[in-house]
């Protein structure tokens, strides 16, 4: 592929990656409106996000295989299609249930889209300085497109119709496939990377029950028999997948993927991160709105030095360092810089915080996320066999997934207990309830906070001690010589 051919492929890549990765919250500021509009309950309410990540988390693995088996961009291109069809049917949604079907469709497409966007990413850019710039851009959208999508919910909620946040995704896909028919290169199919049907059915079962079981911890508690059978069965279904992957002839996740020593601190590494900043971001919103009484424009503006830090962290930072020093290096300050940042955010009170707490911690934060991300996605998808490209890309996007969908429903049932008892500590014959109210969600959202930055120290710990390369490794593009199944770990 001719230079210029292969940045305006990375754009390509680049654009299908933010589409899905900002629909995981795209949708929360524009909620309400739809709740009202298609009289959903409270409680079903939950299913416009929880219908989208089910999918997406439990499918992740298998649309990886999937991709390795007929090929990255076939598979790339199809899960742009779907994806477009699936956005336009549920922005046209009459009902709920057509909106929670139309969001599960949009997880299956884009369990198909996600992995193979990475693989074509690790096997187009094989050059170490051209890789560092490539991933840096990659690793911005990533970190970003959580808040990107917030800033855009709000937008076209306020200025044009929450059904917008459906159905902006489908030009965004359209021009993606017309790009990545004339730019992508037709990709090699690996067809000895069978399809593991034992292992789709135990491992795709295992993370839906997972994912399913964290979504219903936050409005049924951790304690109900559903979410405890649900997520003690779906860690019963990854043990046997795992045993079953040991014994598979062609497995559907290889062994060699989770050996490697680096891939394995960058999964667990991203895996943390998320659990942490998907509550935060939730979090944050609710308190600009709902006590600084922010509009959905204003709160999706206060984002942008968040996601101006994570451009700055992945693309100026870490880009330009990832190939000149040791991986943990880079990593390891940036979460501590982040953690720092949620122990800023994690002080603030009713009163207007926004200047003296939420901006640097933003600004913190965004550098810090930028840094470790774009770090380790190139991590996660280097030194590892062309034939398992799609594996390894889709082991990364489950950890970030499974995380995000671990630590909203963990961090918002923290939060929701320590209101509630706040609550009823403080409440008394004559309390002013709605200042209280106020204080006790406040406090809430501090302490699930508090946690939040306990799990990027464990990140941060983990990758000062499991990530010891001396520079970040370098993937085989497709045009190079087959490598061995066996690839060298550590």
């Amino acid at each position: 592929m001719a230079e210029n051919r292969r940045w305006w492929a990375l754009v390509v890549i680049a654009l299908a990656q933010l589409m899905v990765v900002l629909d995981m919250t795209i949708v929360n500021i524009a909620l309400p409106s739809a709740q009202a509009d298609l009289n959903m309950s409270d409680g079903n309410r939950q299913w416009v996000i929880t219908a989208y990540t089910l999918a997406f988390g439990g499918l992740l693995l298998l649309g990886g295989r999937i991709a390795d088996l007929a090929g990255r961009r076939t598979t790339f291109m199809i899960g742009l299609l779907g994806f477009a069809a699936a956005s336009a049917l549920g922005g046209a949604a009459n009902g709920q249930g057509m909106l929670f079907g139309a969001r599960a469709l949009q997880g299956v497409f884009a369990a198909l889209l996600a992995p193979s966007a990475l693989s074509l990413l690790a096997t187009t850019f094989t050059d170490p300085k051209d890789r560092g710039r490539a991933f840096g851009v990659f690793g911005a959208i990533v970190g970003a497109g959580a808040a990107i999508g917030l800033l855009a919910g709000g937008f076209l909620t306020e200025y044009l119709d929450w059904r917008w946040c459906l159905y902006v995704n489908v030009p965004i896909a359209l021009l993606a496939f017309a790009g990545a028919w004339a730019l992508l290169a037709p990709g090699e199919r690996h067809p000895d990377a069978h399809l593991d049907v034992p292992g789709a059915l135990l491992g795709s079962g295992g993370m839906l029950a997972l994912v399913y079981g964290f979504s219903e911890a936050e409005s049924r508690g951790w304690g109900d028999a559903l979410v405890l059978t649900l997520l003690f069965g779906g860690l019963a279904l990854l043990a046997l997948f795992g045993l079953w992957q040991t014994r598979a002839r062609v497995p559907l996740l290889p062994m060699t993927v989770v050996k490697d020593r680096q891939r394995v601190g960058a999964f667990l590494t991203v895996l943390l991160v998320t659990v942490g900043m998907f509550g935060v971001f939730l979090f944050l919103t609710y308190y600009m709105q709902g006590v600084l009484g922010y509009s959905p424009v204003r709160t999706g503006l206060a984002y942008l030095p968040l996601t101006a830090g994570m451009i700055v962290g992945s693309t100026q930072i870490a880009a330009r360092l990832l190939n000149k020093v040791p991986p943990r290096t880079l990593m390891v300050p940036g979460l501590l810089l982040a953690a720092g940042a949620l122990a800023l955010i994690a002080q603030v009170g009713v009163e207007p915080a926004y200047a003296s707490h939420i901006l640097p911690g933003m600004i913190m934060l965004g550098l810090g996320m930028g840094t470790a991300m774009m770090t380790s996605v190139s991590l996660a998808t280097g030194s590892v066999a062309p034939r398992d490209s799609g594996a390894a890309s889709a082991t990364f996007n489950t950890a970030q997934q499974v995380g995000g969908s671990i630590g909203t429903a963990l961090l918002n049932t923290i939060a929701a207990s320590v209101t509630s008892r706040y609550l009823t500590a403080h409440g008394g014959p004559g309390t002013d309830r709605r200042a209280l109210q106020a204080e006790a969600t406040v406090h809430g959202f501090n302490v699930a906070t508090w946690w939040a930055m306990g799990a990027l120290l464990l990140a941060a710990l983990i990758a000062g001690v499991v990530v010891d390369a001396p520079r970040a490794p370098t993937p085989r593009g497709p045009e190079a010589a087959p490598e061995p199944v066996e690839t060298r770990t550590g």
